[in-house]
């Protein structure tokens, strides 16, 4: 092997990590490919975009924790986590199809693991890949089976939701107060960053409290509530909202509620990946992000 480098990542090498990102995942999307999903892709420009954007946020506000590997060829690996209060969070590591099993992973691992010291809690969301599922419970986090629910919103049952109003900056100290409640830290200056892309929905009321994020495609991104009830309603005003292809990503079995809202709006449900924990229980009523947890 060529002698590699691993180094921080910087603004500049944010479009590269991309590449190198999407060639992975794409690679791994087509390897594991069930017969009933549909054609893998490449990210589209307006999901590239958003990923620069994210990836060159967490390097502005997490330096520690966003590295890169490179070689003579150019990048060849890369990984960026994040530190919120005391939490940690992997969101995104890949090394590039062709140089994968070569040494690369675990020095680029390492490095980002480095910025988890002094943390009590550990999230990552991570793909079916058994490699990957192996790396992450040697490096002591508990496996969580994911669910995903996906499909075309049956319209003709959703129900008339009341109380859930798009959300606004102003609500920063309920979202972080949700987010503490549930999974144990806020996302800070996360939500600058959810807010400035997704559509917020909120629901905050004298019996519960909640929010939702709608990403750019219109799918849940992110949602958390103190109590099911509050949970439901806001998984139902998303759907409202879905498009033709809905997802309801990242459910894990202790938010049984959204399996339940999913089936009963007529989506498909399936398993894939892990979320991976470290010093915590899986959150609830909560459905965590892929890469901002």
């Amino acid at each position: 092997m060529t002698d590699l480098l691993i180094r921080p990542m910087t603004p500049d090498d944010v479009p590269g990590a991309e590449r190198v990102s999407d060639a992975a995942f794409y690679e791994l999307d087509v390897r594991l490919r069930r017969a009933s999903d549909p054609e893998p892709e490449h990210r589209s420009e307006r999901h590239r975009a958003s990923w620069i954007g994210r990836t060159r946020h967490l390097v502005e506000h997490d330096p520690g924790g966003c590295w890169v590997a490179e070689d003579e060829t150019g990048l060849v690996g890369m990984a960026s986590s994040l530190r919120r209060e005391s939490m940690w969070c992997l969101a995104t590591y890949a090394v590039l199809p062709g140089r994968q099993g070569q040494g690369i992973g675990a020095p680029l691992l390492a490095a980002a693991l480095e910025h988890s010291r002094g943390c009590s809690r550990g999230m990552l969301s991570s793909s079916s890949d058994p490699t990957a599922a192996r790396v992450y419970r040697r490096a002591g986090f508990d496996l969580h089976p994911q669910m995903f629910l996906t499909g075309t919103v049956d319209r003709a049952v959703l129900p008339v939701v009341e109380k859930v109003r798009d959300g606004s900056a102003a609500d920063r100290d309920l979202l972080d107060s949700l987010d503490r409640a549930t999974r144990g830290a806020a996302h800070g200056v996360d939500h600058e960053l959810m807010g400035a892309s997704w559509r917020l929905l909120v629901s905050d009321t004298t019996t519960g409290s909640g929010y939702t994020y709608l990403d750019e495609r219109g799918r849940v991104a992110l949602l958390a509530a103190t109590n099911r009830r509050t949970a439901t309603r806001l998984l139902w005003a998303a759907l409202a909202e879905a498009p033709d292809r809905a997802a309801v990503p990242h459910v894990t079995g202790a938010n049984q509620w959204a399996v339940d809202v999913g089936l009963a709006a007529g989506l498909r449900l399936h398993q894939e990946g892990y979320l991976a924990l470290r010093g915590m229980k899986p959150p609830a009523p909560y459905v965590h992000n892929g890469a901002l947890l």
